[in-house]
């Protein structure tokens, strides 16, 4: 009998640690998932300002085909630069922490400002299409929108970092590879 009690006193101290290592792992996890859920969070929020902008931008487009013939390769680029930011736009939705779909909406999005600046440039330059209903209330909406999306991109970023710092941090990381979180983007 007294020889079992060492062996006992053995397993339960295993059975102690085996439970403290698996409650680690259940927290890190949840946190991590946490981090995840709080970056599609912070997408969702710019998804629904870019949907807003779209709504605003299709119809300006439409608005100014006809007074601005003349320059239809300027407004055809922004009407391109918007389809592929759109896109890119509906990949990230799929998943929102994937890198790769964040970098090509990055960049679908930095295309898109060249031809969106040049088309409000040449609003600004005749008047008789700047101030016509259509135009006028949807520019207004463009402006708002711009600094809006600005600040939402800063809180995906600020929670991309939360997120990446989490998945490198020891001794989570050796958890990564386990439940495949990967690293994300930058927006």
């Amino acid at each position: 009998m007294a020889a079992l009690w060492p062996d006992l006193w053995d397993w339960l101290l295993r059975l102690a640690l085996l439970a403290v290592l698996m409650g680690w792992m259940v927290g890190a996890y949840n946190r991590l998932v946490r981090l995840r859920t709080a970056l599609v969070t912070a997408w969702g929020q710019i998804d629904e300002l870019l949907t807003r902008r779209s709504a605003a931008l299709e119809p300006m487009i439409e608005a100014l085909r006809e007074p601005m013939a003349a320059e239809a390769n300027t407004v055809q680029a922004l009407e391109a630069a918007l389809l592929k930011q759109q896109e890119a736009a509906r990949t990230v939705r799929a998943r929102p922490s994937a890198a790769e779909a964040l970098s090509a909406w990055v960049l679908a999005e930095s295309e898109l400002g060249s031809p969106l600046a040049r088309v409000q440039a040449l609003v600004e330059q005749h008047p008789e299409v700047a101030h016509t209903d259509p135009v006028r209330p949807l520019r207004k909406q463009l402006e708002e929108l711009g600094p809006r999306i600005g600040y939402a991109r800063q809180g995906f970023n600020e929670q991309a970092d939360a997120y990446n710092e989490a998945i490198q941090a020891f001794p989570t990381r050796l958890l990564v590879g386990l439940f495949r979180f990967k690293p994300t983007a930058r927006v």
